[in-house]
């Protein structure tokens, strides 16, 4: 069987230890020539924060960031860098964080050091989004790509158990869309696949016990793989329709990928059963929409999109939108009718196992 693609693996440092962050973000500052850096987040990392600051003449904080990154919040965080002369941009927290230190690098070219407190993955990807007039508007642009990206397990170790183990699905989602993204390919399918195979157990491992600092490595670990076969491969099906969802409807991130994700993967699975089965493998389940629905209500997710705001009233809109937005490569057709019925089944919490 003849082998043929054309894969590019984007350049970024990666610093990992637990109980480093402030070390290495200083010294990841230090190699970028950066002095005078604009912090974004870190409202629960005081310890980390002030040791940057004593250390760097921090130009700027900006501690409250809002999902989905507004706008009008963007424009003002880009007016920030540029009036007080910042030369890097430290974004600690989860994805909010890092989405708005992407507009800020995207407008102003400036260095992102991502430090995430979450598993969002977006530190690894150079996939910039924004709200505006309720609608999300995503993009690829290599300026967002963080230049060195500091993972410290102790600083997801805050994390409430739901949100954490929410997080960690919206990782095994970049994992999973990047199957059957645009520019999927073997080697970001073997990344996906590993980073499957961290993410399945280490949630398992965190659900039992939040305070388990090698499962929170195993899951920081699982959610960079993922976040790169994303990036390279481009977002897919599952990702799109949850760009609508979040933009339009402000349904919560992390939930609501928890909630899509089976859904997704069952309406793919017959068009694409190479994909499905290294889902399963991963899970331990004969199938991957199965094990995907057995594994979100074993570590807690949501249930329903009704759970999390999403309305019947709301479905034909988001069905519309999300149809527009998804690549053609989609392995199975696609149709706003046959988008209707996924949402209404998420919406409705029906088992994909039947």
């Amino acid at each position: 069987m003849e082998i043929r693609f054309d894969h590019t693996t984007l350049g970024q440092r990666v610093l990992f230890g637990a109980g480093a962050a402030a070390a290495n973000i200083a010294t990841a500052l230090r190699d970028l020539g950066a002095s005078r850096p604009l912090l974004v987040g870190g409202g629960h990392t005081a310890g980390v924060v002030d040791q940057v600051s004593e250390e760097f003449g921090v130009a700027g904080h900006i501690r409250e960031v809002v999902q989905h990154v507004p706008a009008e919040r963007a424009r003002e965080a880009v007016a920030l860098a540029q009036d007080v002369g910042a030369d890097a941009v430290v974004a600690i927290g989860g994805g909010s964080a890092t989405g708005l230190a992407k507009i800020v690098a995207r407008d102003t070219g400036l260095p992102v050091v991502a430090v995430p407190t979450t598993f969002s993955g977006s530190e690894a990807t150079d996939i910039w989004g924004m709200t505006e007039d309720e609608r999300k508007t995503t993009g690829t642009d290599l300026r967002v790509l963080p230049r060195v990206v500091v993972y410290d397990a102790e600083l997801t170790l805050g994390l409430p158990p739901d949100l954490a183990v929410h997080s960690g699905l919206n990782a095994l989602a970049h994992a999973v869309d990047s199957l059957w993204a645009p520019r999927a390919d073997p080697i970001n399918r073997a990344m996906a696949g590993e980073g499957m195979r961290a993410l399945v157990p280490g949630l398992r491992r965190l659900r039992a016990d939040p305070e388990d600092v090698g499962a929170h490595e195993q899951v920081l670990y699982g959610t960079y793989l993922s976040g790169v076969a994303l990036s390279s491969a481009g977002a897919g099906m599952h990702h799109k329709i949850c760009h609508v969802l979040g933009g339009t409807f402000n349904l919560p991130h992390a939930p609501t990928h928890a909630v899509v994700l089976p859904y997704v993967a069952a309406y793919n699975a017959e068009a694409d059963p190479e994909s499905d089965a290294r889902i399963a493998e991963a899970l331990g389940a004969p199938h991957g929409a199965a094990g995907l629905w057995d594994l979100a209500r074993e570590v807690g997710a949501p249930d329903s999109l009704g759970k999390i705001g999403l309305t019947e009233d709301d479905v034909d809109l988001a069905a519309e939108l999300a149809t527009a937005a998804i690549p053609e490569s989609n392995p199975a057709p696609v149709s706003q009718e046959n988008v209707a019925q996924l949402l209404r089944s998420a919406l409705r919490g029906d088992d994909v196992r039947r």
